[in-house]
């Protein structure tokens, strides 16, 4: 499941997760770990990583990567296919990797698309996550490189949705209070 979208399902109503897109960067025996996409924060990145403003992609504000650890931050990386990861970059799966935040940025942008700060993550304990897709909270949906660094994230939930085609393209269109319809 590494490297795929957990899609909040539209009766998901969690406030952390209501119509969130998580991209997942870590999944087994041991739980789940994943950053939402689509929570930018009205903190511009040069208050938190200054040598990091002008390097991220647009907005270059942190994202609220999850309800959990929101006091650390965690880069996340789209790599240049045809370059092996740079140094302070680790390779997760497809185009993605981990920035190490305390490389030079200078040496990480050699071989990435761009990057994107998050502040806390998402996790999910030993079987937590498999109980909430029996429960259908989450769609399970490839991923694309453009979702992490696009500069629209309010609007993200909905383009993936309607990319997908069919019966989810049309869920793409419900309220986002579903009792309303």
């Amino acid at each position: 499941m590494v490297g795929r979208l957990l899609v909040a399902r539209p009766r998901l109503v969690d406030p952390h997760f209501r119509r969130a897109v998580v991209l997942l960067l870590d999944h087994g025996d041991h739980g789940t770990l994943g950053v939402v996409l689509d929570r930018p924060m009205p903190v511009p990145v040069e208050r938190v990583l200054p040598p990091w403003h002008d390097r991220v992609a647009r907005p270059a504000t942190l994202f609220q990567g999850g309800p959990v650890g929101l006091d650390s931050a965690m880069g996340v990386a789209v790599l240049d296919p045809a370059q092996p990861p740079p140094r302070g970059v680790a390779r997760l799966v497809g185009p993605f990797g981990l920035v190490d935040l305390d490389a030079d940025p200078d040496v990480v942008l050699r071989g990435v698309v761009g990057v994107r700060i998050f502040a806390g993550h998402a996790g999910w304990g030993p079987g937590q996550l498999a109980a909430e897709l029996a429960e259908r909270s989450w769609f399970v949906l490839a991923s694309r490189a453009s979702d992490v660094l696009t500069p629209t994230a309010d609007g993200l939930w909905r383009h993936v949705m309607r990319r997908q085609g069919g019966d989810l393209a049309l869920l793409s269109t419900s309220p986002a209070d579903v009792r309303l319809n």
